[in-house]
């Protein structure tokens, strides 16, 4: 079903640079590796807005990632990774709070940023963010959509179920299998009729 998502050489070398490099960082702290799927662009051209009675909205900000974070108990020596392009000014807040916080121009092999960050948004930057958030200890979606269900579709198949989904908290004190993606924790995604689990 994946084959067709095979990288090319060149691409998988700096993919695999990229995730070595943020496993390193994270290593480095004894702390998890989390890839975020957070764009700005997106965010101010989407109107996040709340899905019913339920807690949870179509996506999250910066500030509300950080208090999600923090609630939940994630460590401030996490290394996060960001799929959004380039370093934004909306995103100090959850640099301030987690220092180990990069984006694909802050953590990409120097000789490759002329290449593969040619253009804001390029397919090349897609397909790095899907393998990044394919492969981080825990992905969390900040932005609803077809992007966050065929991460976790990688994700399940390849035995990497650690997906959480934002949601407002106003409890003091949260367990984080509280907010396990329904995708694994109902089973309802359609990998799992794929797979036996």
């Amino acid at each position: 079903m994946f084959g067709t998502l095979e990288l090319q050489a060149e691409v998988h070398e700096v993919v695999d640079s990229m995730i070595e490099r943020l496993r390193t960082l994270s290593r480095k702290s004894d702390g998890q590796f989390i890839a975020v799927d957070l764009r700005i662009e997106i965010l101010e051209n989407k109107n996040c807005h709340r899905s019913g009675s339920t807690r949870v909205k179509s996506c999250y900000n910066a500030e509300e990632i950080v208090l999600f974070f923090r609630k939940v108990g994630f460590d401030t020596d996490n290394t996060i990774y960001l799929s959004q392009s380039r370093w934004d000014n909306n995103l100090s807040v959850l640099k301030d709070i987690f220092p180990k916080t990069y984006t694909k121009e802050t953590i990409m092999p120097e000789e490759k940023k002329g290449k593969f960050l040619k253009f804001e948004d390029s397919e090349f930057e897609k397909v790095i963010d899907f393998y990044i958030c394919s492969q981080s200890d825990v992905f969390v979606p900040a932005i609803s959509g077809l992007f966050y269900a065929n991460i976790a579709e990688k994700r399940i198949a390849s035995g990497k179920p650690q997906i959480l989904v934002l949601a407002d908290i106003t409890c003091t004190s949260v367990a984080v299998t509280n907010y396990f993606s329904l995708y694994v924790s109902k089973k309802n995604h359609l990998t799992y009729l794929c797979f036996c689990y």
